[in-house]
């Protein structure tokens, strides 16, 4: 998924083995990752995908909406995963990571520049549909519903 904000950034979905780097988007208000070798757009990833970071992460001190603007490294983390957080909350930051001692961290108070790998995309259920990574090129027709008899 990609924040709120991200909406006017064009976007793709990530994919195992993806190179990805922590940025500030133009005319945004958040921070996410994009494609190392495509800055301008924003890589979405699904909650329960796993990243590992090249070096230790940095975010932005402080809580809520009032960090204390200063870089901590957070030693030792180096994989986290994706997920959602205050999504019943139509206008605040949901994309955030979790690292293994619990801490969860919102992905706009991640300092630019912090390049990262993507290891595994969260499974799919057993029914769900099969979406391609390129849109389909065949024409689909739809089907008629068929009348009840009486």
């Amino acid at each position: 998924m990609c924040d709120y904000s991200l909406h006017n950034v064009a976007t793709r979905p990530a994919k195992v083995g993806d190179k990805l780097v922590t940025r500030q988007f133009i005319n945004c208000l958040t921070r996410g990752f994009s494609d190392i070798e495509n800055p301008y757009v924003a890589v979405c990833l699904r909650p329960g995908t796993e990243i590992a970071f090249d070096r230790d992460v940095e975010f932005e001190g402080g809580s809520g909406c009032f960090p204390t603007w200063k870089r901590e490294a957070k030693t030792g983390m180096r994989v986290a995963r994706f997920r959602q957080v205050d999504v019943e909350k139509a206008y605040v930051h949901h994309d955030a990571l979790e690292f293994p001692d619990g801490e969860i961290i919102l992905l706009t108070r991640l300092m630019e520049g912090q390049g990262a790998t993507v290891l595994q995309l969260p499974a799919e259920p057993a029914n769900a549909p099969v979406h391609d990574a390129e849109p389909a090129t065949e024409q689909v027709t739809t089907r008629q519903p068929v009348a009840q008899e009486a």
